[in-house]
């Protein structure tokens, strides 16, 4: 099974490809994808969309997860940025629907807790299990980053199962 992990952003999209076979996990492929800030929202939009569709045009995932946006709490919300985030989130959630993949969408606590076991972790930790599990020895963008760690989440949640036995079945 091959799963494309998202962390979305208006000017930089952090990806993932991992494939899940015997049990086993195997990063396929990673990378940040950088849109330039000084061009229109809309257009950004369109360039991550078709970014995401050439992807799963190359790679054939079975499910595409990307992580929810963290709008924080009290003193410390991030209004502007939630938004923006949920704008590119939406240019993932509509290339997966325009190829019938099902989407899993994971707060950032739970991607945490999945790959750490701890959901308050930093990213530290969560980079140093990443670069570990896979032996990545040269340094991801932290977006790169968090779309394995998005992807390792998945995979090992029950909604990959899901998937496995849905594809099973079919």
């Amino acid at each position: 099974m091959m799963i494309l992990g998202v962390d979305p952003g208006t000017i930089k999209m952090g990806y993932s490809l991992l494939e899940i076979q015997e049990g086993r996990m195997s990063l396929e492929d990673y990378g940040t994808v950088f849109l330039p800030a000084k061009m229109n929202i809309d257009m950004r939009l369109y360039q991550m969309h078709s970014h995401i569709m050439n992807m799963i045009n190359i790679f054939r995932p079975e499910c595409v997860c990307v992580e929810e946006p963290f709008l924080g709490s009290g003193s410390k919300q991030f209004v502007k940025s939630t938004l923006a985030i949920g704008q590119a989130q939406g240019a993932v959630l509509i290339a997966a629907a325009s190829a019938k993949i099902p989407v899993s969408r994971y707060t950032p606590s739970k991607i945490k807790s999945s790959v750490v076991g701890y959901g308050n972790a930093s990213k530290e930790a969560v980079q140093d299990v990443v670069f570990n599990l896979f032996g990545i020895k040269d340094s991801p963008s932290d977006d790169a980053t968090d779309a394995i760690a998005i992807a390792v989440c998945h995979a090992l949640s029950s909604r990959a199962q899901e998937t496995i036995e849905n594809r099973i079945i079919n």
